[in-house]
């Protein structure tokens, strides 16, 4: 009966809570108490430790409720509930997408939409590039570290497209950067 009851619970979440994670904390909250399952302030230790470890605090949360309800079983219950109804969802539209694809509307917003795409990214970007080189906006603080990590970096990324065809993995260029921070940063 308890693997109904979570199952239950965790698929009401996963179905109203619209907004992110966070607007679900109030829902798991009413399901949780009112069913007696714990107390506020052990909830309150879940949410801490849902928030601090890696994942949709969602699924962290059901994940642990039901494995405290219903052990091992109940976890994954809780948390198939949970994630049910987004991937059924998503699974909607992917149906509806595809039947889109080779719409001539469909095409024509979708490329209308990439330039845009592409100018927030490359505005976040610099964004990000002007704030830890130059400061924030408001308050100018020149750091010339970070100039040079970036432009270092960016040699990097284009000039290896010169010698390895599809260039330097993301991934790759991200480890860099981090070695290459701790060591400047680190050290100063």
């Amino acid at each position: 009966m308890i693997y109904l009851k979570l199952f239950i619970s965790f698929l009401k979440v996963g179905l109203f809570s619209f907004g992110g994670a966070y607007s679900a904390i109030p829902l798991i909250r009413d399901e949780v108490l009112s069913k007696g399952w714990m107390t506020d302030e052990m909830l309150s230790n879940i949410i801490a430790v849902s928030e601090s470890t890696p994942g949709p605090i969602m699924v962290n949360l059901a994940t642990y409720i039901g494995s405290t309800q219903a052990g091992f079983l109940g976890s994954l219950i809780a948390t198939f509930a949970v994630v049910l109804p987004a991937f059924l969802i998503i699974l909607l539209i992917m149906v509806l997408l595809k039947k889109l694809v080779n719409n001539k509307v469909f095409q024509a917003i979708l490329n209308g939409l990439k330039p845009c795409i592409i100018g927030i990214i490359l505005a976040i970007g610099l964004y990000f590039v002007y704030q830890n080189c130059f400061g924030k906006v408001d308050s100018f603080s020149f750091s010339l570290p970070a100039l040079l990590i970036t432009i270092g970096l960016a040699i990097i990324y284009f000039g290896s497209r010169k010698f390895i065809k599809k260039g330097i993995s993301p991934i790759i260029l991200i480890a860099i950067s981090a070695v290459v921070g701790i060591v400047v940063f680190g050290l100063i």
